[in-house]
């Protein structure tokens, strides 16, 4: 640490030469550009690890999306067959239903 010169200097202490002042202040430098440096380190590692991070979360959410849309589709497909079933049993229901259905749209649409 630097010790003051003039009135504020400790009584005993010996004024600083200039020389040790500018070796003071190039170590200071080196120290300066030692940490920028690390921190440009520590920047690319940090946006690194979070761009790393971010594309297994999409690869996952991409994964988890097909899955969900495998799963949509069975679903529909169950459904399609089931109503295949019931409108093979019951024709007339299903014709009656589909009319009903057909009148309430066209009421609604009207609006």
């Amino acid at each position: 640490m630097a010790t003051a010169t003039g009135k504020n200097a400790k009584p005993g202490a010996e004024p600083r030469g200039q020389a040790d002042l500018e070796a003071e202040l190039q170590q200071l430098r080196e120290d300066v550009a030692l940490l920028r440096e690390q921190l440009a380190r520590t920047g690319q590692h940090g946006y690194g690890a979070a761009r790393k991070a971010a594309a297994e979360g999409v690869e996952q959410l991409r994964v988890q999306g097909e899955a969900a849309m495998e799963q949509l589709r069975t679903n529909a497909k169950d459904i399609e067959d089931q109503l295949t079933v019931a409108v093979r049993e019951k024709p007339v229901t299903a014709l009656a239903i589909a009319a009903g259905v057909g009148y309430f749209l066209a009421l609604l649409s009207r609006r």
